[in-house]
């Protein structure tokens, strides 16, 4: 079987992301794995593998190539859109947001019409995305806006076989509460069986972390788990979903991470990027799940106080590669 076509969109160019795209260019488990197609500028790639130190071997393809016999080194798509040297290093522009857009909605476009099997992208700044286009959320809403994608879809984090889901994300933590509720509990522990055993997981086994302190004591510290959690987790199990809860969320990553479970389902955003991160800031990858194509990319931001020096770790760039790489052929031979 041939290895899957991973489009890989350059993320801001005024961070860590063009040095990183450079070094997983350069990685031969990488390229061993699947079939690169990176979007960008040639220009801004170059001054990336310039900082990264590395020497780059790449076939240049028009964007509406037909690559799906395209077998040799790794491809690029150079978009021409760019000038390294209009680029104010560690600084958030609308310049380096319109250039990130444009590369990761060629991307999604490739994925959607079969021209690729997965989408990565190296490190976006959110700040730049908005000022290039203001009514932009966040890579959820924008990949399901170009994708046409009709369902619920959400971001996981996976370090190393064990996921992290989350039933609201970016929103601030004032109106978390408000958002916790049985429908929702329910479609977020849903999404995860489905994208679990999308990426492998036969019956992956989900605990669900409580909203409040010691998952609310029993209502004295509040009855979100009593009214919505709890339900929504009885009612999953008698679906045949694999899951237990709500635990205390303190406790409930070490029961995870000493192998009880393969995923915590935690109710906002930082209440599982905390623990997830301290366990492996440099190997996390954030995973889109609901679609119909895998869509990953390194946990971590763009990192601008070390960029241009270096010194970027391409650990969680490489992670993001091969689990995009492993789901993408999983998903092939169904």
């Amino acid at each position: 079987m041939m290895r899957p076509i991973i489009a890989l969109a350059m993320g801001d160019p005024a961070g860590i992301s063009p040095e990183l795209t450079a070094r997983l260019l350069a990685l031969d488990d990488v390229v061993s794995k699947a079939r690169i197609v990176v979007i960008g500028d040639r220009r801004v790639l170059d001054d990336g593998a310039r900082v990264a130190a590395v020497k780059l071997d790449l076939i240049s393809a028009p964007p509406d190539a037909d690559l799906s016999k395209e077998e040799r080194a790794p491809v690029f798509i150079d978009l021409g859109h760019l000038d390294p040297a209009s680029v104010a290093r560690s600084t958030a522009t609308a310049e380096g947001g319109r250039f990130a857009l444009a590369n990761y909605r060629q991307a999604l476009t490739m994925a959607r019409d079969g021209r690729a099997d997965a989408v990565c992208f190296t490190p976006f700044n959110k700040n730049a995305m908005r000022l290039a286009h203001p009514v932009y959320d966040d890579e959820i809403s924008f990949s399901a806006d170009v994708v046409g994608l009709d369902g619920p879809a959400s971001e996981f984090n996976v370090l190393e076989g064990l996921w992290n889901a989350r039933v609201t994300s970016h929103i601030p933590l004032a109106e978390v509460a408000a958002h916790i509720t049985r429908e929702r509990v329910l479609r977020a522990l849903r999404l995860t069986d489905a994208s679990m055993q999308t990426a492998g997981f036969q019956r992956p086994r989900i605990a669900v972390a409580g909203l409040n302190p010691h998952a609310g004591d029993g209502g004295n510290f509040g009855r979100e788990e009593i009214d919505a959690i709890g339900p929504a987790v009885v009612e999953a199990a008698a679906g045949g979903i694999a899951t237990e809860g709500p635990f205390p969320a303190d406790t409930v990553f070490l029961r995870a991470k000493g192998g009880a479970f393969d995923a915590v389902l935690t109710m906002y955003h930082d209440q599982g990027q905390i623990a997830m991160k301290l366990m492996g800031f440099d190997r996390g990858v954030t995973l889109l799940g609901g679609f119909p194509f895998p869509i990953c990319t390194p946990a971590h931001g763009t990192a601008y106080d070390i960029a241009g020096k270096g010194i970027a770790g391409v650990g969680a760039a490489r992670a993001a590669i091969l689990l995009a790489a492993e789901m993408a052929q999983k998903q092939r031979r169904i």
